[in-house]
């Protein structure tokens, strides 16, 4: 028997490098972009560690092809922020142009959607051509989060025997990423000289999940913290040095 991956099969299903790696939309608001590029340079510190060789893959407004159609992108959703585990980043040396389901088959296990209206798009669950719908019953991924970018407001699904279910807000605002120890929830500061309601990671105990910046400005306040501290410890032994020279003791004796 002729197995589905054998090479003569597969000649009729395009890779990403034969699709569209677009369909040509803009991209829907300038918060997109900076959002996107957040929630990655959170999490690829906890990705890295789950990952140590390094196969997992994170798309950023790029689509994922799940069936065939004639024009090809017909056949593609265009996701804002996804998480693929257990694949290479690159394919045969090539940077990925799409994610093509037929080529890979695992699913991802998380998908945010930005939404710029009122998420009615991202909740359509007509058959076929509803994203809620597409997400649920082809591509799968386990957790589905709808961030609504003009109310601040998010919900998160958990794909549960086929069916997405809502999950709750926890004590913290936040909804549990349990496959990943994390949590999504809102915060609001100044990213890439914008003040917004932001969408972050949080670890599973409530901590911030600190981006690249914001780690280096971390690390150096530890330092001069600690620099601080050896400071006034070099400033004690000095004063106690000179008590004792005052009381006639050699304080290197």
């Amino acid at each position: 028997m002729t197995s589905f991956t054998d090479s003569t099969e597969l000649t009729a299903f395009p890779d990403h490098t034969q699709l569209p790696a677009s369909n040509g939309a803009f991209v829907k608001n300038f918060q997109e972009h900076p959002q996107s590029l957040l929630l990655t340079d959170a999490i690829k510190p906890v990705l890295d560690r789950r990952h140590p060789d390094g196969h997992y893959c994170i798309g950023q407004d790029c689509g994922i092809y799940w069936r065939l159609t004639d024009p090809p992108e017909r056949g593609a959703e265009a996701l804002d922020w996804f998480y693929v585990p257990n694949v290479p980043p690159m394919l045969d040396g090539v940077v990925r142009r799409s994610y093509v389901l037929w080529r890979e088959f695992i699913a991802p296990l998380s998908v945010v959607e930005f939404a710029s209206g009122d998420g009615s798009e991202e909740r359509d669950t007509t058959p076929w051509t509803g994203k809620f719908w597409i997400y649920e019953q082809v591509i799968r991924p386990a957790f589905y989060a709808i961030y609504e970018v003009s109310r601040a407001s998010v919900e998160v699904y958990h794909l549960v025997e086929g069916q997405y279910h809502r999950l709750p807000v926890n004590d913290r605002g936040h909804w549990s990423i349990a496959a990943l120890n994390v949590e999504l929830g809102i915060w609001n500061g100044r990213y890439q000289n914008l003040e917004l309601p932001w969408l972050r990671w949080w670890d599973a105990q409530g901590n911030l999940l600190l981006i690249g910046e914001e780690r280096a400005e971390h690390a150096e306040a530890k330092a001069d913290q600690t620099e601080q501290l050896l400071q006034q410890e070099r400033q004690r032994a000095q004063r106690l040095a000179e008590l004792l020279r005052a009381q006639g003791i050699d304080p290197d004796s």
